[in-house]
């Protein structure tokens, strides 16, 4: 295995200060000081401090899209439909600091909905979109936009995690899980065929 890059080591450990401290926290000094560079050297790898937050959450949109289509092939849709959901709260759990810039912050060159995701630009949605026109195939979904029911099931996974993230529900971790489940449950049941 070969020794990782320079741009690698930087990647790195702005993402260890970004997952720690949050993106505040990442600036081009203390990268480069954690990387044993100048600042003006870690220029030569990015030109400035927003286009490495945006590789960041670039790397972030990537790993959940990585994990949801090892989801979306076989099995019950609706169970793949639940999984896809599992896997955004985890993530949400385990990477808060990251979670937040990628999904919860404004961003110029953030996606919009509907054009850019209608174009398949958002690597995540563009998973769950799949496995709702799968689950309308197989008469598991009621007919609808698949795009639409996708971002409705986006929207409602997010606004959960986003209140139990903000300290409005008094459930411990696993109480959250249970709410969750059956709270998407009781959403996909409207969805039914």
């Amino acid at each position: 295995m070969s020794a990782p890059t320079t741009a690698d080591r930087i990647l790195r450990a702005a993402r260890s200060l970004f997952e720690r401290d949050g993106a505040d926290a990442v600036s081009i000094r203390r990268v480069a000081e954690s990387v044993g560079l100048t600042p003006m050297a870690l220029y030569r790898h990015f030109p400035n401090r927003e286009a490495l937050l945006q590789r960041i959450s670039d790397d972030s949109f990537q790993e959940i899209a990585h994990h949801w289509s090892a989801r979306k092939e076989g099995g019950d849709v609706i169970a793949r439909l639940l999984a896809i959901q599992r896997i955004y709260l985890d993530y949400a759990l385990a990477h808060p600091h990251l979670f937040d810039h990628a999904f919860s912050m404004r961003r110029g060159n953030a996606r919009r909905y509907p054009e850019d995701f209608r174009a398949r630009r958002s690597p995540t949605l563009n998973v769950a979109a799949d496995v709702v026109e799968e689950a309308q195939r197989a008469g598991e979904l009621r007919e609808g936009d698949a795009w639409d029911i996708a971002m409705t099931l986006w929207a409602h996974s997010h606004g959960l995690i986003a209140l139990y993230r903000a300290g409005r529900f008094s459930y411990d971790e696993r109480a959250f899980r249970a709410f969750y489940e059956a709270s998407l449950g009781r959403l996909l049941d409207g969805l039914r065929a």
